[in-house]
């Protein structure tokens, strides 16, 4: 006789949720793969330095702004459809990808794969959400979600500094293919169907505005970081916030918002959304200079590369498990932000890296965020999960998702930027006569150097060296201090929250979601 409890998920539940981790691993990789295809997608499609901006960004712009939209069409219609739709989407853009000959068309496949994974990545995590009653059980299985979520951006670079070594930067986006293959044919069969039981009006408006105003604000973000407070940056701010505003009104006074904004009163649901936001700030901000640093700087190959950034991988598994045995017998008070205080303290181990320093130094602090990340990235998800209504399960698991990709996007322009510009101003004084190229970036100084005569090569390259090394100190100590101001931030929002995430009153809401 079978004497698990009737709320306990069985195996079947079990395989549907490592079914989902495929999608959410590479929902998240594809934000991170370019950093190490760069070079040949350059050097293959010879885009502008405007486009080559676009190729890299406008996936992440896509993605955050369809995410809440996208978890709130999935409560509507069923989880599953829209994550089915999804694959289909994610999988064709992909192809198109693969092939593009032109970086138009490069973009223009990033838009797609965008809307295609926003399709994707809510309906993952609310799936869980519905399927695991039990809070042990959704605890863990949200953090094995995490661990492909947030690791899939830590684990982009690596699958693809594999590839690389072997086939043309295509296979990048190729390998989506049997994945989404392999979702498509299992899904229909582990994956159950659930919706919320009202049949409303989609919100179009709210749809439109949030697009909107994530768009417009992570560009002025980025705009303000690279270029001060200057005319495109201002308006692209006014729009965002204009847009903001228009969304926060609509969603107030809907009968049937996209959004609802009284979980934002609550605080473990604001103090989550924000860890999740800090946290994808550092993986990504820290992964974009990260390879750059391996494969210019130590000069290390792709395959080299993806191998010395595994441990990093690891540090991911580490610090999502460590969450969840601690989350029964550690307030989250003291666990989310003591996440947050292990992810800055690797950033300050990294912040101390010389150009000369053992590599092993680096990847080890590299390691150290990626634990405190795993760790606060599965607390705040479960949290986030808690938190929400089960029938607006899909709408929270976008508003993660979308402080997710906020966070990515914000990490790279800012972390970015600012090892770009100290990077500028350390070759400046350093090595002014060395042209246009070499002072711009480490990679254009290498390139520089292979047309010198010996002895000058080598004081460029030492130079350049140098001032890329002491750029990624400088961000990586920014890092350090947005994870400390944040850990202080989540310590007093969660001082109330007593030890072992469960589901707060809002999991006994009369309004069940149907499952079919």
């Amino acid at each position: 006789m079978n004497t698990e409890p009737r709320n306990r998920a069985g195996p079947r539940t079990w395989a549907g949720a490592v079914l989902l981790l495929l999608p959410a691993l590479l929902v998240s990789m594809d934000i991170s793969v370019l950093f190490v295809a760069a070079p040949a997608v350059v050097e293959d499609l010879d885009p502008t330095a405007t486009q080559w901006l676009w190729m890299m960004d406008v996936y992440g712009f896509v993605l955050a702004g369809l995410l809440i939209t996208m978890g709130a069409l999935g409560d509507r219609i069923g989880r599953r459809r829209l994550l089915l739709v999804g694959a289909l989407a994610f999988g064709a853009a992909s192809a198109l990808l693969a092939a593009a000959p032109s970086p138009e068309l490069f973009i223009t496949g990033r838009v797609l794969l965008g809307v295609g994974a926003a399709t994707l990545a809510p309906s993952t995590l609310s799936l869980l959400r519905a399927m695991f009653t039990d809070p042990a059980q959704r605890r863990t299985a949200v953090g094995m979600w995490t661990v492909a979520f947030a690791g899939g951006a830590v684990i982009g670079p690596v699958i693809g500094g594999v590839l690389l070594e072997f086939f043309w930067w295509g296979s990048v986006f190729l390998i989506n293919l049997p994945v989404m293959a392999v979702l498509l044919a299992a899904g229909p069969f582990l994956l159950p169907e659930y919706r919320g039981t009202e049949r409303s009006a989609f919100d179009l408006p709210g749809a439109a505005a949030s697009l909107v105003a994530v768009i417009g604000l992570v560009q002025a973000a980025k705009r303000f970081v690279e270029y001060g407070a200057d005319v495109p940056g201002l308006a692209a701010l006014a729009v965002g916030a204009a847009a903001l505003a228009l969304f926060v009104l609509r969603q107030r006074r809907t009968r049937h918002p996209l959004v609802d904004l009284t979980l934002f009163t609550r605080p473990a649901f604001g103090a989550s959304v924000l860890g999740n936001t800090a946290v994808s700030f550092a993986v990504a901000g820290l992964g974009l200079l990260t390879f750059t640093f391996l494969q210019v700087v130590h000069g290390l190959s792709p395959l080299f590369a993806a191998l010395y950034a595994l441990p990093t991988v690891l540090g991911t598994v580490a610090g999502a498990t460590l969450a969840g045995v601690l989350a029964d017998r550690v307030r989250p008070a003291v666990l989310l932000p003591a996440g947050l205080l292990v992810g800055a303290g690797g950033f300050g181990i990294v912040a101390a890296v010389g150009a000369e320093t053992h590599l092993a130094v680096f990847v080890g602090g590299y390691t150290v965020v990626t634990l405190g990340i795993g760790a606060v990235a599965t607390l705040a998800n479960t949290l986030i999960l808690a938190t929400a209504p089960p029938e607006r399960a899909g709408a929270a698991a976008g508003v993660s998702e979308t402080s997710t990709e906020l966070g990515a996007a914000l990490g790279i322009a800012t972390l970015g930027t600012v090892a770009s510009s100290v990077y500028r101003s350390t070759m400046a004084d350093a090595a002014p006569d060395a042209g246009t190229a070499a002072t711009e970036t480490v990679a254009g100084a290498a390139s520089a150097a292979a047309h010198l005569p010996p002895h000058e090569a080598a004081a460029l390259l030492s130079a350049a060296f140098e001032a890329y090394t002491e750029g990624v100190g400088t961000a990586a100590a920014t890092g350090a201090g947005a994870l400390l101001a944040i850990a202080l931030v989540a310590a007093a929002s969660l001082r109330r929250l007593p030890a072992g995430t469960r589901n707060e009153p809002a999991d006994r809401d009369p309004g069940a979601p149907t499952r079919v």
